[in-house]
């Protein structure tokens, strides 16, 4: 797309502070980072989301982050890692170009990525089953 920062980023049209690229993916920093070492994974073609996304390239930007959350625990000795994909909105997507974000946690650090576990309910299960396996 003409006008997707993202895409111009993955491409090297504009500059980024570049962890890792292939043919397929670039992994930059994060200007906004929710921790020290945050980073994006970008791939080069565009995909709005999950949904828009080849197979491949979904099989294949989950092995990339796989191999970074392990480089990036090594080099940071960060005390965990978070690897958080969104889609849409509501989901808290803000940039409309798939990205993969790669969060190192530390002990203490304050990020807010979790949430109130809830409770299933008989009648949700029986409705999300009948749904999802008819």
């Amino acid at each position: 797309m003409d006008n997707c920062i993202f895409c111009k980023i993955a491409n090297g049209e504009i500059p980024s502070a570049t962890l890792y690229e292939d043919e397929d993916f670039r992994v930059i920093l994060d200007l906004g980072p929710a921790s020290k070492g945050h980073a994006l994974i970008l791939p080069k073609t565009h995909a709005a989301n999950i949904y828009e996304l080849s197979d491949e390239l979904a099989a294949k930007a989950m092995i990339l982050a796989k191999k970074m959350a392990k480089k990036m625990t090594d080099g940071l000795k960060c005390d965990g890692f978070n690897i958080v994909q969104n889609n849409g909105e509501t989901a808290g997507q803000t940039v409309f170009h798939f990205h993969m974000h790669l969060i190192p946690r530390y002990q203490g650090d304050g990020v807010g990525l979790t949430w109130k576990p809830g409770k299933l309910s008989d009648e949700d299960r029986d409705e999300i089953l009948k749904k999802l396996n008819a």
